[in-house]
């Protein structure tokens, strides 16, 4: 990684920014992660946003209920210390795990997470979806209708975890994923509502034009980031 990072008060070094092209294992991830933060914490490394697709599983976060895995053996479970409920991560979904010093950027926890809604949504509205937050709820929504009701549809969830005021976990958005994986949960925690993505939408981006967008709109909060290119840092 380069000579080790000298970190002072509100000076902080260009965030990297790395797009893995083969699916990530999740325990590999997760791992990396946990070195990565360390890492960062202690002034050792760059902060980090890593963006990624994972094989078909379920995670579960600290408010996880028991009764919302409605099909326990239809793919891996993983526990997992991030914030939130049951959530699906699969092909078709861009997972983006931001690990950032939430202190010195953004504050404290509630302005990072908007902050995070905030780049999700515009991201979105760059590829020709308007979204939207909901009042009491964590993560990016679009309204719609169904059965000639309206209702608002999940595209988009975020968990984050905090060590030493360095976030790890972070977002996913629904590009193309099979929406029938998420029929296993209830996904996080919330009964009634729906879950979609930008094909259901009739949007069908590139994945890297999902990131593009994605990655414009988080320069915009952290500024110019330096690009890793396409490497795997976990197997």
């Amino acid at each position: 990684m380069g000579d080790p990072i000298v970190r002072q008060d509100r000076q902080l070094a260009q965030v990297e920014w790395l797009v893995s092209r083969a699916p990530v294992a999740y325990e590999a991830a997760c791992a990396f992660m946990e070195e990565r933060v360390a890492a960062i914490a202690a002034g050792r490394a760059a902060e980090l946003v890593w963006l990624l697709e994972h094989p078909p599983i379920y995670t579960a976060g600290t408010s996880a209920k028991p009764e919302d895995l409605l099909e326990p053996g239809r793919f891996p479970v993983y526990r997992t210390g991030r914030g939130g409920q049951y959530t699906y991560h699969g092909p078709g979904q861009r997972v983006g795990y931001v690990m950032l010093d939430v202190a010195h950027r953004f504050g404290g926890v509630r302005a990072f997470v908007s902050a995070l809604e905030t780049t999700i949504i515009e991201a979105l509205a760059q590829l020709g979806v308007a979204a939207r937050t909901r009042p009491g709820e964590v993560g990016v929504w679009v309204r719609g209708t169904r059965e000639g009701a309206p209702v608002h549809d999940k595209i988009a969830a975020i968990g984050v975890r905090l060590r030493r005021w360095v976030s790890y976990h972070g977002f996913s958005v629904n590009v193309a994923p099979d929406l029938e994986h998420f029929a296993g949960i209830v996904p996080c925690g919330i009964r009634g509502a729906g879950v979609t993505s930008l094909a259901r939408l009739g949007f069908r981006p590139s994945m890297d034009e999902v990131d593009e967008a994605l990655r414009a709109a988080l320069e915009r909060r952290v500024g110019p980031m330096r690009d890793l290119g396409g490497a795997s840092l976990a197997a």
